[in-house]
C-alpha cells in the first residue's frame, strides 16, 4: 500500500456527518462511515436497520456501496463512528468487507490520539479473493 498521509479529523467528521443521516428506529445506534479512497476520494455511509433484524446494513455496508458506485479504486483508511461521535470497530462481517474492498493494509480510525490499526490486526488470516484461485477445483 502506498504511503498515505490521512486526515482522521476530516474522516471522523464526515463520518459523523453520516451518521446523522443514518436510519436506525430500533437500536436508536447511529452509526456513521467515511473512508479514504485509492482514487483521492472521501466516501460514506450510514447504517440502515430493517424490522427484519437480519436485513440491517452496517455503515461499512453502505460505504462500500460508495465505494464502488463512485469507481473509487481502494480503502486506505476508514473512520467509523456511532451516534456519540466516538470511534467504533467494525463488527466481524464488516471487517471481511472491508478486507474484501481494502486488503490486510487497510487503516482503520482507533480514536483521537490512538495509532490506527491495520485490518490485519482486526482480521488475521482473512480469506480473500486471491484465495478462490488456490481453493479451486477444476
Amino acid at each position: 500500500m502506498p504511503l498515505v498521509n490521512v486526515d482522521w479529523h476530516l474522516l471522523r467528521a464526515r463520518a459523523r456527518d453520516a451518521a446523522t443521516r443514518s436510519y436506525a428506529p430500533y437500536s436508536r445506534v447511529r452509526v456513521g462511515a467515511s473512508a479514504l479512497t485509492s482514487s483521492g476520494e472521501i466516501i460514506e455511509g450510514s447504517n440502515v436497520e430493517n424490522a427484519s433484524y437480519g436485513l440491517t446494513l452496517c455503515a461499512e455496508c453502505a460505504l462500500v456501496g460508495d465505494l464502488v458506485r463512485v469507481d473509487g479504486g481502494r480503502l486506505l483508511a476508514v473512520s467509523v463512528v456511532a451516534g456519540d461521535g466516538e470511534p467504533l470497530t467494525p463488527c466481524g462481517r464488516c471487517r471481511q468487507l472491508l478486507f474484501e474492498h481494502g486488503g490486510a493494509e487497510l487503516l482503520i480510525d482507533a480514536g483521537e490520539g490512538e495509532t490506527p490499526r491495520r485490518l490485519d490486526e482486526l482480521l488475521p488470516g482473512a480469506f480473500g479473493p486471491e484465495d478462490l484461485k488456490t481453493r479451486a477445483t477444476s
